[in-house]
């Protein structure tokens, strides 16, 4: 993918301003072979981006500045073989809609510059074949609709990945390569796609984005592909006894240390857990702690499809589940695998006297609904709990409100969560 927006990365830790004009989420076109480290991707700055100081870059005196950027983070996009069946009735018989499912989330992500969501579904096409649970390959057009939106950052490693086989892998990567502004990351269709070192840029900010699955729901990678998904194995007993749990940490660890000094904000996006649970693993504490020692800044936790608590460990941020944004689940007493958390938070980056600090601020948790007509298997939309539109589609929704609410604080009572509607 080729990026409207590139800029030169400096390694210098120095104090000093980068001027800049709006955000890249997108792979940028490398520079010379001679000019760049290997499996390096490197930006280089358009002639048409404005040298002038960005109005999100601020300098409080001669030793400090300040840049920022917002950045929203939402759960699990599972895309049944109801929910395309009903896009293909709102598609009037041409291809799929399912944007009108999705469209009260506009507010949310028109007000952010980065917009992240976990992609469980393979977004093979019909070209590959459509095919529902328990081995899915998912319309492209479900896409279509979370980029009209504005979501620019997409994880793709989950046990699903492998579910359409090598050809649903590479048909999506093709597929996300062709989306302008959008990266994705998690699978790949060569070994150096896998190993390219992504560095992004959003109002004068550095950052990029790793994701890992904990398996394929027992299919193996083709051998020599193991490319293909980032997979960090989990055995399910202890994550002290299993052997290549623990092994694989040396790759994930090489994987930061490849982009760590490269950028300002790193975040990891991770598929595990235990599905329905909603209580963290010790595989999910061990993986979010050794994160966190490797310097991730912030941790986002898919799969178990159920809302989890949230914590810092020590200055990083860790969501162990934010559970599904939009499924077809079946729906129990408190609406468990219909609801999440879509969490939106400002990223800054302060210079002081030479050093760099990033700050996480203005943390804001909401959570949300998924509802569809459960006689009918249709209506399918994603109604925020804040929402007066709640009260239609969810009578009991102060009672699951709280309930979730509870959940999700067990952790860590600090957290902010937005108010449901009245």
């Amino acid at each position: 993918m080729k990026s409207t927006l590139k800029t030169i990365i400096s390694l210098v830790l120095s104090a000093m301003l980068i001027l800049s004009a709006g955000c890249s989420s997108s792979q940028p076109e490398a520079i010379s072979d001679e000019e760049m480290q290997p499996g390096e991707v490197i930006f280089e700055l358009d002639d048409t981006t404005e040298s002038v100081i960005d109005d999100n870059v601020q300098n409080d005196d001669s030793s400090t500045k300040k840049s920022e950027f917002r950045l929203l983070f939402a759960g699990d996009y599972i895309i049944y073989d109801s929910t395309y069946n009903y896009a293909a009735a709102l598609a009037n018989g041409s291809g799929y809609n399912f944007k009108p499912m999705v469209r009260l989330l506009r507010p949310f992500t028109e007000r952010n510059d980065l917009c992240y969501y976990n992609q469980e579904t393979i977004l093979g096409g019909e070209k590959v074949g459509l095919s529902s649970y328990p081995c899915f390959c998912s319309p492209q057009q479900a896409g279509d609709a979370m980029v009209d939106l504005g979501f620019n950052l997409v994880s793709t490693a989950t046990n699903h990945t492998f579910d359409a086989g090598e050809e649903g892998i590479l048909e999506s990567y093709k597929y996300w390569q062709k989306q302008d502004g959008v990266f994705m990351t998690g699978s790949f269709d060569s070994q150096s796609s896998r190993d390219e070192v992504h560095v992004l840029e959003c109002n004068g900010v550095t950052y990029s984005m790793l994701n890992y699955t904990y398996g394929l729901n027992g299919f193996i990678l083709p051998e020599g592909k193991e490319y293909l998904v980032n997979v960090w194995p989990c055995d399910f007993t202890s994550p002290e006894t299993d052997s290549e749990y623990q092994a694989y940490k040396k790759q994930v660890k090489k994987d930061i240390d490849a982009v760590r000094d490269k950028v300002d904000f790193l975040m990891v996006c991770m598929h595990a857990g235990v599905e329905y649970s909603t209580n963290e693993t010790d595989y999910q504490r061990d993986m979010a702690k050794y994160l966190a020692d490797c310097g991730v800044n912030l941790v986002i936790g898919t799969h178990p499809h159920v809302i989890e608590p949230a914590e810092y460990i020590g200055d990083t941020l860790v969501y162990y589940s934010l559970g599904n944004l939009f499924c077809a689940q079946m729906q129990d007493e408190y609406y468990n695998k219909v609801t999440s958390v879509m969490a939106e938070l400002t990223v800054k980056k302060v210079i002081e006297n030479g050093e760099i600090k990033i700050v996480l601020d203005d943390l804001n948790n909401e959570l949300m609904y998924c509802y569809y007509n459960q006689a009918t298997w249709t209506d399918y939309l994603i109604v925020p709990f804040s929402s007066p539109d709640i009260k239609k589609f969810l009578p009991e929704y102060k009672d699951v409100y709280e309930h979730y609410k509870e959940i999700f604080l067990q952790n860590d009572s600090s957290l902010p969560v937005a108010p449901c509607a009245k």
